[in-house]
């Protein structure tokens, strides 16, 4: 029972922590140092792995944050692995696996001084593995995810293009909408996807048009 729903437990303990975490945030954001408590629209989930938050304040919310940073990449990582499995190509799995393991330290690492290189390195694995996922998803008849896949990953280029042109007042916003989706569409493929569905991927792979004897 606890395997088989490992990635949700996971994902549940962390948003745990990660909720605590937001509910004694003593404040400040980059536009303003002055707000009290935590501003969705505002402020990033890194503003919580600081040893002081923003407004100058003792961060309590600190070591919250970090034991749900130590909970989200491992089952994102339970999935990857789990999802692996199902996949008829062997280069896609070993994808699956070996970046979703490399995440999980990546992750770790956002909370140091490393930030913001662990921060590009581990989007990049997270998101490959997610483009992945979605290639092999478009293979197969299962309508409702193939929206989903497209719909993730225009929220997160669109995340992007906010970043990219210093749009500092929607992309706190679209970061939590990113994660939230990323989250749901993970969760929905651990529990409604099967190998079965992947199967017609293998037979098309191997299947050998028939040669006529006759000369």
């Amino acid at each position: 029972m606890i395997k088989r729903h490992s990635v949700l437990i996971g994902v549940t303990i962390s948003l745990l922590f990660l909720v605590i975490a937001i509910s004694i945030y003593p404040g400040g954001t980059y536009q303003d140092k002055n707000t009290v408590g935590f501003d969705w629209t505002k402020n990033f989930i890194s503003n919580l792995f600081g040893a002081k938050a923003l407004n100058g304040a003792e961060n309590p919310s600190r070591i919250w944050a970090f034991l749900g940073m130590f909970f989200l990449p491992l089952s994102y990582a339970i999935f990857f692995i789990s999802m692996s499995k199902k996949l008829p190509e062997k280069n896609a799995a070993n994808i699956l696996k070996y970046a979703s393991a490399a995440n999980i330290i990546c992750m770790f690492l956002i909370v140091t001084f490393l930030h913001d290189l662990m921060l590009n390195i581990s989007i990049t694995l997270f998101w490959t593995c997610i483009i992945v996922v979605t290639v092999f998803i478009f293979k197969t008849k299962l309508v409702f995810f193939k929206f989903f896949c497209v719909l993730c990953l225009i929220i997160f280029y669109f995340g992007i293009y906010l970043w990219a042109t210093n749009n500092w007042a929607w992309l706190p916003t679209m970061q939590k909408l990113n994660f939230i989706n990323s989250t749901l569409l993970i969760l929905g493929l651990e529990y409604f996807t099967k190998q079965e569905d992947f199967a017609d991927i293998k037979l098309k792979k191997h299947k050998v048009p028939a040669v006529s004897r006759e000369q």
